[in-house]
């Protein structure tokens, strides 16, 4: 038995590579990762990205009208995101993201992150798993009712799956016995998946069980300096809207079950919408229907507006919640005569996926997405001419047209791809194109071999073509804002 063993070592030690040495322990991984060439195989990958090795553009399909079952596609947002294969359904209420999802979702939580850091906040993440003892003591263990995912651990404990998380961070802040009044106001917030069990899941990504939140909480020495917190974060969520070239309305809102003195929603104008919205034609008097008196159509602030309904999408929640939660959990601060005080709170929501779905369903046409420019998960589309045809030499232009956007604007590096699917003709290429929603598409063809090489650019936004040389395509795609 020895024997063969040592026959079969023999044999094993013969087909290794004759490079092969063992580390040594005092080299770090890392100093191993700079020393060592590359596996062989990676260096003959291209850093061209291909749209044929994107995960989703060569599975299109149609899902028209007709070939819908029941209650399935019920929105313009959720049809297109599922043709271009941006998700796919899971389970009742819950989808797979797939890649340029997460690239657009990523995006928009850079977008967050720079707008929520510059009123001073700080980012954190909190359990997903939370006890039933914290939610029983703000008494929303029973309040939520069925809309909270409940489940037990071996050992009997109750616990719930956060679809917000108040007691959460107020019984964090409440553990922090020397918080002082010169370290407020606090601003925490974490941007994470919320589940909440809805009857009805519908919509797509506009409501659904399971998605992605952003959630703050504020915490401040007195009302007033709440108010003012409010009033930041209301700034805040306005500017973010109008980087994405959102148009929201601002509007007065019911505290429902998470409670406090003032509430204000954020929505996107829809007919899809599920929150009646009325708004006078007068001032800027704005809420939603149900804090205001049945039947009323004059404006309870300018008296002489006429006020007009519409329909909307919540795409933020923002509250002023006083000492609701900070009472119960004691969450206290030294005040400058050194004396416990209890906080005041406020906190504020962004629907993260929802805003990604709220965005497509308004900006899109029926046949195409359209991104808010920011959040396109690629910026510009190459397409080179279908191999074979009388000009397929503008191919290798193509490739170079791809390196030379990323090397000499830094900006579009990582955000240019190239339609290398040559196989199909430009028309084809071009429709798939519309529907996933490059904000520019450039076709490589007859022009770009003319003495003066000529590029068409189409940009998706707008519907406007032009022919651009070489330094101008480069000038204008220069001009693209990134984040």
């Amino acid at each position: 038995m020895e024997a063969l063993m040592h026959q079969v070592w023999q044999r094993v030690l013969r087909r290794l590579p004759r490079t092969l040495t063992v580390p040594s322990r005092n080299h770090s991984s890392c100093a191993e990762h700079a020393t060592n060439p590359a596996p062989t195989s990676s260096r003959h990958i291209k850093p061209t990205l291909l749209v044929s090795r994107l995960y989703q553009p060569s599975n299109l399909r149609d899902v028209g009208q007709d070939s819908r079952s029941p209650g399935e596609m019920t929105c313009k947002s959720q049809r297109l995101m599922q043709q271009a294969g941006l998700i796919h359904p899971s389970n009742p209420g819950c989808y797979y993201y797939l890649p340029a999802t997460v690239r657009s979702m990523e995006k928009l939580v850079r977008v967050i992150d720079q707008e929520m850091q510059g009123i001073g906040g700080q980012k954190v993440d909190m359990p997903s798993l939370c006890s039933a003892e914290l939610w029983k003591s703000s008494e929303r263990w029973d309040l939520m009712g069925k809309e909270l995912f409940r489940l037990k651990d071996r050992h009997g404990a109750d616990y719930c799956l956060g679809p917000t998380h108040e007691e959460a961070v107020t019984s964090l802040v409440a553990y922090q016995s020397t918080l002082s009044y010169r370290q407020l106001p606090l601003l925490l917030y974490q941007i994470t998946r919320k589940f909440r069990d809805e009857p009805k899941p519908r919509f797509g990504l506009l409501r659904g069980r399971e998605f992605y939140m952003k959630d703050m909480y504020s915490f401040d020495v007195s009302e007033e300096a709440a108010y003012q917190t409010y009033e930041s974060v209301c700034e805040a969520y306005t500017r973010l809207f109008s980087r994405l070239g959102l148009r929201c309305v601002q509007v007065q809102a019911d505290t429902g079950n998470i409670g406090g003195k003032l509430s204000h929603e954020f929505q996107l104008t829809a007919d899809i919408g599920e929150d009646r919205l009325l708004v006078c034609g007068t001032c800027s008097f704005s809420a939603n229907v149900e804090t205001v008196s049945p039947g009323r159509t004059d404006c309870p602030q300018c008296k002489t507006g006429t006020l007009v309904e519409s329909k909307g999408i919540e795409v933020g929640h923002t509250f002023y919640l006083g000492t609701k939660y900070s009472h119960i959990f004691n969450a206290t601060f030294s005040n400058p005569q050194n004396k416990p005080t209890i906080t005041e709170m406020g906190c504020f929501g962004l629907g993260v996926t929802r805003i990604l779905a709220a965005a497509i369903e308004v900006m899109s046409t029926e046949e195409g997405i359209r991104w808010p420019g920011l959040l396109a998960p690629y910026q510009v589309c190459v397409l080179p001419p279908k191999k074979g045809s009388k000009v397929d030499e503008a191919a290798r232009l193509a490739e170079e047209l791809v390196h030379t956007l990323g090397e000499t604007l830094p900006r579009l590096r990582g955000e240019v791809v190239l339609d290398d699917r040559t196989q199909m003709t430009i028309g084809k290429r071009l429709k798939d194109a519309n529907r996933l929603g490059y904000p520019y598409v450039v076709v490589v063809g007859q022009g770009a071999l003319e003495e003066t090489p000529r590029f068409e650019l189409i940009c998706q936004q707008t519907g406007e073509t032009m022919f651009l040389s070489k330094d101008g395509l480069v000038d204008l795609l220069g001009r693209v804002e990134t984040v």
